[in-house]
């Protein structure tokens, strides 16, 4: 039963790509369709971050992986280089939580 739900991700996975591929290029060159791909990758990591730091199984929670984002959501507003950022929202994660 297993194969058959990879085997069928699998052919699922080559049909969208195809009818990716598919899409004439006057289509793709529109304004609004260039705009909306450019930001669809924006919400989706959005999306995962917003996910991973509220939820607990079926529950939303706030606790030290909330204060660790706002971390580094500070730390990218002062343009930190990006080791900074991951150590610093870590730290201030595991601090909290030690405490």
């Amino acid at each position: 039963m297993i194969w058959v739900a990879i085997v069928a991700a699998g052919i699922g996975c080559y049909l969208l790509k195809l009818a990716g591929l598919s899409v004439p290029p006057r289509v793709l060159e529109r304004p609004l369709v260039e705009r909306v791909a450019d930001l669809i990758p924006v919400a989706l990591l959005a999306a995962l971050i917003a996910v991973q730091v509220c939820a607990r199984g079926h529950e939303l929670v706030v606790d030290a992986r909330a204060l660790g984002l706002g971390v580094a959501v500070v730390l990218l507003l002062l343009r930190a280089p990006f080791l900074v950022v991951v150590f610093g929202a870590a730290l201030v994660a595991a601090l909290v939580r030690l405490a």
